[in-house]
């Protein structure tokens, strides 16, 4: 039987690659509540094909979390497969803590929309997949 973890995250991560790869098609939704501004304007305007590649990767994480916890055969062993989960862990271990200015739980830049939801919502899911990414290959090995 299958840990509900890696089911857990396989649907968060196919979830925001699927709305990543709206946004990159022209959606509107939450789009102004995803970019960081300063004094009122964005910081960054990512490409469509930039965008397009976010969500196209985190639809590749779902894909390493699935084959890391067994769901789907791939030719690349566990080890391989573990050391790439706890790597990516790593990366959103770093994106929760942030750039301590604009992004992240020590971010100095408070008064954005951005900001409130990096507070309350992309920041703490940062750190729950980052935990989630550490746990999966214990989970799966167990």
């Amino acid at each position: 039987m299958t840990s509900f973890l890696p089911l857990l995250l396989i649907a968060i991560f196919v979830l925001l690659g699927c709305w990543h790869l709206y946004w990159a098609m022209g959606g509107a939704v939450m789009r102004t509540a995803t970019i960081p501004t300063l004094n009122g304007k964005p910081t960054i305007d990512p490409p469509p094909w930039l965008v397009t590649l976010v969500g196209l990767l985190l639809l590749s994480m779902a894909g390493l979390v699935a084959a890391t916890a067994g769901l789907v055969s791939v030719p690349i062993s566990a080890g391989t497969l573990a050391g790439l989960c706890y790597g990516l862990a790593m990366v959103f271990l770093i994106r929760a803590i942030g750039d301590f200015n604009l992004v992240g739980f020590f971010k100095r830049v408070r008064d954005s929309r951005f900001s409130r939801w990096d507070t309350f919502a992309y920041s703490p899911l940062c750190l729950a997949l980052s935990v989630g990414l550490f746990l999966t290959p214990r989970v799966a090995a167990a």
